[in-house]
């Protein structure tokens, strides 16, 4: 059993985030840091950063990788918005920037080491955190391929369970990847459903 937390630290901390500008001068929208956190919180998504649309909604994953995401782990959007039950972390809180070549750029690096922990201080009740995409990987379980640890995610439970980020190039990827959706997929949403 946890100690009690202090709901009220958790929302004093999550103001200070959200009034954060150490980024400000690099970000190409500015400042908006995003995230849905609860002190009862139990499953936790770990993420890269918001995208554009992320960005304009204030809501993570509110896009198609969202969408991909609810179908894997098998939940509603009410239910993947229940912040009381599953919170939203990304690496890098805020819009990072689009990559010359196509894609959002990584992660901001100051951020995880600026709020992550003490976020993490405050959600005592996390039993599952899901790792997704490679800069949450990298960062949590040090450098690695994401395919390895996917297929290899019982390495990580009972506490992580990584998984590929849900853009729309992860499609065809399953698509050359059955063993996702025969042996992952069932294994993740069983994890899942057991904290909801």
């Amino acid at each position: 059993m946890t100690p009690p937390t202090d709901a009220g630290a958790l929302e004093r901390l999550v103001t200070e985030i959200r009034a954060c500008t150490t980024c400000a001068n690099v970000l190409p929208l500015g400042p908006r840091p995003i995230l849905h956190v609860s002190p009862t919180a139990r499953i936790l998504i770990a993420s890269q950063a918001p995208g554009t649309r992320v960005h304009e909604t204030g809501q993570s994953f509110n896009d198609a990788s969202g969408d991909r995401l609810r179908g894997w782990l098998g939940i509603d959007r009410a239910t993947f918005y229940d912040s009381a039950r599953i919170a939203i972390m990304p690496m890098g809180m805020c819009y990072p920037g689009r990559l010359p070549k196509g894609g959002d750029c990584p992660p901001r690096r100051e951020c995880a080491p600026l709020w992550r922990e003490r976020v993490l201080a405050l959600m005592p009740d996390i039993r599952l955190t899901l790792l997704v995409g490679s800069y949450a990987q990298n960062h949590v379980l040090g450098p690695g391929k994401v395919e390895d640890r996917v297929r290899h995610y019982r390495d990580y439970l009972p506490r992580f369970f990584p998984l590929p980020h849900p853009s729309w190039r992860t499609g065809a990827w399953e698509r050359r990847s059955p063993w996702f959706g025969t042996d992952v997929l069932p294994a993740l949403r069983r994890e899942v459903h057991a904290f909801l």
